[in-house]
């Protein structure tokens, strides 16, 4: 290695300092652009190499004469080929798979046909039932009833108006009401008049009683008779004092 002469410059002589070395680019990133460069340069250099390598593997399966040497090739020397026309290779295109087309439906659409509605009347009959009203009859012992007018239940005539869709009744109004036969009050009789009670054992009607006394006399009853009784038994309640056979006649 020569060495430079001292630099002179006037009446001095120094040596001559070389400038210093710049920093390279890496070395000027901030520490986390660092770690991306990093990064990205590796996952460049994975895709480099996987599309590098299926490059490769493409090119070795579509040329059967990838390797040999193009001298001896298809068995002929390189002047053989240079003259010779080469062949036509055929390119297999690979099928495209795609949907086939829809085929368009012959059937016609489906018609909606709109619901039948009709509508008929129907008639219906009620039963009215008949009241009973109740009189007081005299001459009916008290307790006893008796039918002076029967009852008759009357009818009631009832009108609809059925509203029927494709055959199914769907509605149904009362459109008219009639009473086509009027009922009958039933009248019964009760009677009031109160029945005598007589003891067999005296022609006349003497009451049955704890005790039966002649009216007019000193007797306390409860039961009182007019004479004169005809005594036809015995004289329970010795109303016949003179033992003639006749009770009250004094």
């Amino acid at each position: 290695m020569t060495q430079q002469p001292p630099h002179r410059n006037g009446p001095y002589a120094f040596p001559v300092v070389p400038p210093a070395a710049r920093p390279g680019w890496f070395r000027r990133l901030q520490p986390g652009q660092r770690v991306g460069a990093i990064v990205g340069g590796v996952l460049l250099s994975s895709v480099l190499l996987c599309c590098s390598g299926a490059t490769l593997v493409g090119a070795l399966a579509d040329d059967p004469q990838q390797g040999r040497n193009p001298a001896t090739a298809n068995g002929s020397t390189r002047g053989d080929s240079l003259a010779s026309t080469p062949e036509p290779v055929a390119v297999s295109a690979s099928p495209v798979h795609s949907d086939p087309a829809p085929v368009p439906s012959t059937a016609p659409p489906p018609t909606t046909t709109a619901p039948k509605v009709e509508t008929r009347t129907e008639t219906k009959t009620q039963v009215i039932r008949h009241a009973e009203r109740t009189v007081k009859d005299p001459s009916l012992t008290e307790g006893k009833r008796a039918v002076r007018t029967r009852g008759v239940n009357g009818v009631r005539t009832l009108t609809y108006e059925v509203t029927l869709t494709d055959g199914v009744p769907t509605g149904r109004k009362l459109v008219r009401s009639v009473v086509t036969r009027q009922a009958v009050t039933q009248v019964v009789a009760v009677g009031t008049k109160r029945e005598r009670r007589c003891d067999p054992n005296y022609g006349g009607c003497v009451p049955i009683a704890s005790d039966v006394d002649c009216a007019g006399g000193s007797g306390n009853g409860p039961a009182y008779v007019t004479g004169p009784i005809e005594v036809i038994g015995d004289d329970i309640y010795d109303l016949d004092r003179d033992n003639d056979g006749y009770a009250c006649d004094d």
